[in-house]
């Protein structure tokens, strides 16, 4: 039990269902929902639209999602792909002659093909009670009616100026007089209202086919972009097989390649070799060795992981529990690895949603236009903020993340559950880009090596390496700080908080559900 003269929050406890987002207003959304008679698919899709209205820095419609599904509370747990693809004529040649070292992350060359609404009808019409239009209803009147700005939002809207002048159509609906809007102030959006009640009467063909589509073709055309109506109307998700590892008594899943899901399981298979429990959890020493196993696992990342559709990615090799301790032979307790080219890991702006129902129905639902406001490209009619997931494509031959026509970058959106004993134990998962699979495994390593309970495992202090620093939370320990400097690490304070979280408990044997909201963010737990 936490420290009740601390600052801080308590658990969120329940019976019947329990929700959390990074957001009130997609929380309370949710809880309406199951209230109402819907179910867990049926809150998770309710939420990720409403936070497609009201955290548009962070998602839309015009971004991707993943999903994962435990029906009724089983440890068969279904993956939903929801990444979109490039377009079919988008070569590794055209870029490469055209004198491109990289894919930008503004325009419409960082474009993909949006994948959330196809996921979105396709996951309610299959594990859902209720329809699209009954989902949309609460983010149709947000965006018509108007909605407050919270403090987070607001943060990350004022770093995205920039970004946000550079598009006519998303300083008009974005920005006010040109500067962004503050806290407390109400925001519309009627182009994307009416595009919604264009889905909610249609489904997937209101996105995909017709005057959307045409205006989200239109405006990339315009921009130099590959797009077509065909690559539009040919987007599809895909059912996908989980992958799992077993870390301190629960089997963790998370999403196959084309996600970076697997850079989790392999830090959880390298730490399950240290005995983590014996540290202090807010130490140099047990941070050390987060740190030192995510440059190992990354290190792997981005050398295998692409799209399993048109390469190879050796995911059983890289999973393996003899590889795993082979690498971690490479970390030593007294000082940082030397031998590790640095990475440079982007960072992002997601949603993540944690719903778990009166039945049991589990769902670890995460939604993302990629960095803040995506592509900075808005349909001048619809009002659809474009993803950037294009970005993540490199430019070099061979390279099993390499662009190609219709091919899924690597991803860093990643939902998380945990099962053990046949049962569902935790949907959970942590925003922030790349700083995803850290952000799993940590709090992870709270609830089970050191015992936290879930608010404090998402409270608890972070750091994260990355490009060859340490960025270090205001709340880490000074001492904390000071020994990691002495392991060898360049230390400086994190410019914003690292990652945000949510997650559900299940405890079968008492019939409750506890549930967690990270306070890096806006959002909250809300139970009934």
């Amino acid at each position: 039990m936490r420290d009740l003269q601390q600052p801080g929050r308590s658990a969120v406890r329940a019976m019947d269902g329990l929700v959390a987002t990074s957001h009130p207003l997609s929380s309370l959304a949710a809880i309406d929902m199951l209230r109402s008679g819907g179910n867990a698919m049926d809150a998770a899709v309710c939420a990720a639209a409403v936070q497609a209205v009201v955290e548009p820095q962070s998602t839309g419609i015009g971004g991707d999602c993943f999903v994962l599904f435990a029906p009724s509370g089983n440890d068969k747990v279904i993956g939903f792909n929801g990444s979109g693809r490039s377009p079919a004529s988008a070569t590794l040649d055209w870029y490469l002659d055209n004198g491109f070292a990289e894919i930008p992350d503004l325009g419409a060359h960082a474009v993909t093909v949006p994948g959330a609404i196809d996921a979105w009808c396709r996951l309610l019409e299959d594990h859902g009670r209720k329809g699209i239009d009954a989902a949309l209803a609460p983010a149709i009147r947000y965006a018509e009616e108007g909605y407050v700005i919270l403090d987070r939002v607001a943060f990350d809207w004022d770093d995205a100026v920039p970004r946000l002048r550079s598009d006519p159509t998303a300083a008009r609906i974005f920005l006010k007089s040109g500067e962004p809007l503050r806290p407390g102030d109400v925001h519309r959006q009627p182009e994307l209202a009416a595009t919604m009640r264009t889905i909610a009467a249609k489904g997937r063909a209101g996105f995909y086919e017709g005057e959307v589509a045409d205006d989200l073709v239109r405006r990339l055309k315009e921009l130099g972009g590959h797009h077509t109506l065909g690559d539009f109307g040919a987007t599809t998700g895909d059912y996908v097989e989980p992958v799992k590892t077993h870390y301190r008594g629960l089997d963790i899943h998370q999403m196959p390649p084309n996600n970076q899901g697997l850079t989790a399981l392999l830090m959880l298979n390298i730490l399950s070799g240290f005995e983590l429990s014996k540290l202090d959890p807010n130490g140099a020493d047990r941070l050390h060795l987060e740190i030192e196993a995510g440059r190992l696992a990354y290190h792997d990342r981005d050398a295998f992981v692409g799209d399993p559709a048109l390469v190879h990615v050796p995911v059983a090799e890289l999973l393996a529990p003899a590889y795993a301790a082979r690498l971690a032979t490479s970390i030593q307790a007294d000082r940082a690895m030397t031998h590790l080219p640095r990475v440079r890991l982007p960072g992002s702006d997601t949603v993540y949603i944690s719903v778990v129902d009166r039945d049991r129905n589990a769902v670890s639902f995460i939604n993302s236009t990629y960095e803040s406001f995506g592509s900075g490209v808005v349909g001048p009619k619809s009002g659809v903020v474009l993803q950037n997931r294009g970005r993540s494509f490199r430019l070099v031959r061979d390279h099993p993340n390499a662009i190609a026509p219709g091919k899924r970058p690597m991803h860093t959106i990643m939902p998380g559950m945990a099962t053990a004993n046949g049962r569902a134990i935790m949907p959970f998962g942590v925003m922030g880009g790349s700083y995803q699979p850290v952000g799993h495994v940590h709090v992870l390593s709270n609830l089970l090596d050191f015992g936290m309970d879930p608010q404090e495992a998402i409270d608890a202090p972070r750091v994260y390496h990355n490009d060859g620093k340490v960025a270090v939370e205001r709340s880490v320990p000074s001492a904390t700080v000071e020994g990691l400097r002495r392991l060898g690490h360049d230390v400086m304070p994190a410019v914003e908080p690292l990652g945000g979280g949510q997650l559900v408990w299940i405890d079968w044997e008492n019939g409750t559900l506890t549930g967690a909201s990270d306070p890096r963010k806006d959002g909250c737990a809300i139970g009934y």
